[in-house]
């Protein structure tokens, strides 16, 4: 993967936090064809973890440039370009590094490039770097959207690249031999080009002109790297060696097995909220079942009232009128009952005879059913009960609008009582 080498920065010569944020600002809210190619909801976030790396990494400054993809295409992004300090034998040496935030950003890790110098060259072989200047670290691999962050990335490429440096400078001729023994800031890895080794480029580099950058501000004194011909490791005991080679491997085998334990984790932990959710539904219908059968249970604790009621008042006058009974002797039920008046009388002989044919109507269907009466006597009687049930109805409509209208003449005449 290989990027031009044309970008815009945002003053990084100033180290002032509201320009680093105007800038973002300004990028990031940007329209039309020159809009980094971003999701809307994930650009304050972006945002913010810049700024929070500037103000963590003050020599990473926020800049925007051309990414080439591998298959060609180019597309406008941010970068983070500049410097991490790492601690290699009590001694401070500053890394360059460029980190690209992909369009994918933040939901997926960034690209991160170690920017080696024309006079450094990238450690082969590396357990974090490629030839190219790719990184991968296990906290790039186990990226998690969204409590990863650009602050813990650059710490964690200080912690990895202090365990084992990624680049050594060249072997320069020097007129004085001994000033090669003694670290300075005008020697150390302070220089850097504004791109990565691209895989497959020529290693003069003669177009690309070097750019300083600031010593580090962590404190202790810049030196350079090891040259190829005095390795660190070349002094140092094989067991012990061994010993970090080993950690090394542990470490990286314990980040990967926390990352596989964390996905696992969350997966269970959404399947329990799901079945949280679905027992909290669950929770709320039998919430609204047991109010309703508490409704019920008053509405027929008050029928139970009411019978009771009704029971006592029933009693009594029952044991009251049985006596009156035996003395009459037998007695009709139609004489038992009489009507208050002509009106009351006529509906209540209209409804029993409409009551009366509507028995004998479904008596006709059950003997029709059973084969009892041929089909056209039945259709005979029904049309003729149907048309008699018809008269006793209308006749019980119109009785009832009768007494209605009575009614309301006895209260009209009742109202001039209580008139002022």
């Amino acid at each position: 993967m290989v990027y031009s080498s044309t970008t815009s920065s945002s003053s990084s010569s100033t180290p002032n936090s509201q320009l680093t944020q105007q800038f973002l600002s300004n990028v990031l809210s940007q329209r039309g064809p020159s809009a980094l190619p971003y999701s809307e909801d994930v650009k304050w976030l972006i945002r913010q973890h810049l700024v929070s790396l500037t103000d963590a990494f003050p020599s990473l400054q926020p800049k925007t440039a051309t990414f080439t993809h591998n298959d060609g295409r180019t597309v406008n992004l941010l970068q983070a370009d500049g410097t991490v300090p790492m601690s290699f034998q009590g001694v401070t040496y500053n890394i360059p590094i460029v980190i690209w935030l992909m369009e994918t950003y933040p939901r997926h890790p960034p690209c991160v490039y170690v920017n080696p110098t024309r006079d450094m060259v990238i450690k082969r072989p590396h357990p974090h770097v490629n030839p190219s200047g790719l990184v991968s670290i296990p906290y790039l691999q186990n990226w998690i959207y969204p409590s990863s962050n650009l602050v813990d990335l650059a710490r964690n490429l200080s912690h990895m690249f202090g365990r084992d440096p990624p680049l050594f400078s060249r072997q320069r001729p020097s007129p004085n031999p001994s000033h090669s023994l003694t670290p300075s800031p005008s020697s150390s890895m302070v220089n850097s080009s504004s791109n990565p080794i691209s895989v497959g480029s020529s290693g003069s580099r003669t177009s690309i002109p070097p750019r300083g950058y600031p010593q580090s501000p962590y404190g202790g004194r810049v030196s350079t790297m090891p040259t190829p011909q005095r390795p660190p490791v070349a002094s140092e005991d094989p067991n012990e060696v061994y010993r970090r080679n080993a950690i090394n491997k542990l470490v990286d085998s314990l980040h990967g097995d926390i990352g596989v334990l964390r996905k696992v984790r969350e997966a269970e932990m959404e399947g329990l909220f799901n079945a949280q959710a679905v027992l909290r539904q669950r929770e709320e219908l039998l919430a609204k079942g047991l109010r309703e059968m508490y409704d019920e249970k008053e509405g027929l604790e008050q029928q139970l009232q009411m019978v009771l009621m009704n029971t006592d008042v029933l009693e009594p006058w029952l044991r009251e009128n049985e006596g009156k009974l035996k003395k009459l002797g037998k007695v009709d039920v139609d004489d038992a009952f009489e009507p208050c008046d002509a009106l009351s009388k006529q509906t209540l002989e209209s409804t029993a005879s409409d009551l009366a044919i509507e028995d004998i109507i479904y008596s006709l269907d059950k003997a029709v059913q059973e084969g009892s009466i041929p089909f056209d006597q039945y259709l005979r009687n029904v049309r003729l009960l149907s048309r008699e049930q018809f008269f006793h109805r209308a006749t019980n409509a119109k009785v009832r609008a009768a007494q209605m209208q009575a009614q309301v003449s006895s209260m009209a005449a009742r109202a001039p009582q209580y008139a002022l």
